[in-house]
């Protein structure tokens, strides 16, 4: 005899959470293996997050975020883009339009899964590629934005050097070594100019009035400054920002106080966004009725 057990609904989930944590691996656009854990609830409900530059799946404001989503009953997905982490491919310094093309693969895998993708996270460069995504696809209603980078002609020349547009030109390409005289990557002169050619402010105006965007940034951030938070609030139709007073870069100090805005922020857009198809399937069965009996 078969025993059909009543399916949880996410308020059941938060209560009493049973997470399975599993390794999946999904192929990009360009056959590239892209590595990712999914922190599996049971909920359909997704969320994808999004590492930043020169980073992993296994940074931490990734793995908190996870863990606290997983709390709330909503499944998580942490990957890493291409030529990071464990995933296949090879470095690449700007990359913007290709690590969004990266998100495009896991988003149609989960979909094919008949998941829902409740909302996309990202961290710094991360930030930028989920905004991209948005104003590409159009197909998310939820995006979150921490400490991403507004004006991606800034912060070049630190890492760079002085004269770095010179120097490119003249040698096509660039070494950038760590304080310990370490080699960590080369940045030729085509994945410079990607990133110069990127337009976040175009892309900001791009994103569909239906899709939410929440910036988180802290006011300490050294790397990305604050300022280039309030320019997303300036431009994006659909907006709200959040700065964390202390917090640097990497909410060091911060986890919990981040974890807690975010998810709050996706679980409060993704109910009302629920309520308000709720709504209208009931108004479409009213109305269905009502032309029967006419």
């Amino acid at each position: 005899m078969s025993i059909t057990r009543p399916t949880q609904t996410q308020e059941e989930r938060a209560q009493h959470p049973v997470t399975h944590r599993q390794r999946v691996v999904i192929e990009n656009n360009h056959g590239e293996k892209l590595v990712g854990i999914l922190h599996d609830t049971g909920s359909k409900e997704l969320a994808i997050l999004c590492h930043g530059f020169q980073s992993w799946k296994e940074r931490i404001p990734m793995v908190n975020l996870a863990a606290a989503l997983e709390k709330e009953g909503i499944s998580a997905f942490r990957f890493d883009f291409a030529g990071n982490g464990e995933s296949e491919g090879s470095f690449q310094y700007g990359n913007y339009r290709r690590e969004a093309d990266d998100l495009r693969a896991v988003i149609q895998h989960f979909r094919m899964e008949k998941r829902v993708i409740t909302a996309i996270i990202g961290h710094s460069k991360g930030g930028n590629v989920v905004l991209l995504y948005a104003a590409k696809f159009n197909d998310v209603s939820i995006v979150v934005n921490m400490s991403g980078r507004f004006n991606l002609e800034r912060g070049i020349e630190g890492r760079l050097g002085k004269d770095f547009l010179q120097r490119i030109k003249e040698n096509g390409f660039i070494d950038v070594w760590n304080k310990r005289g370490k080699f960590e990557y080369r940045v030729t002169e085509e994945s410079l100019m990607d990133r110069l050619s990127t337009d976040t402010c175009t892309a900001c105006l791009l994103i569909h009035q239906d899709c939410r965007v929440f910036t988180v940034h802290g006011s300490m951030d050294k790397i990305v400054p604050v300022e280039d938070a309030m320019e997303f609030a300036k431009f994006i139709p659909n907006h709200k920002l959040h700065i964390i007073e202390g917090a640097d870069h990497e909410y060091t100090s911060n986890q919990d106080e981040l974890a807690s805005i975010v998810v709050d922020f996706v679980k409060t857009r993704f109910c009302q966004g629920r309520d308000m198809s709720e709504q209208l399937s009931s108004c479409i069965r009213v109305d269905r009725s009502i032309q029967s009996r006419l």
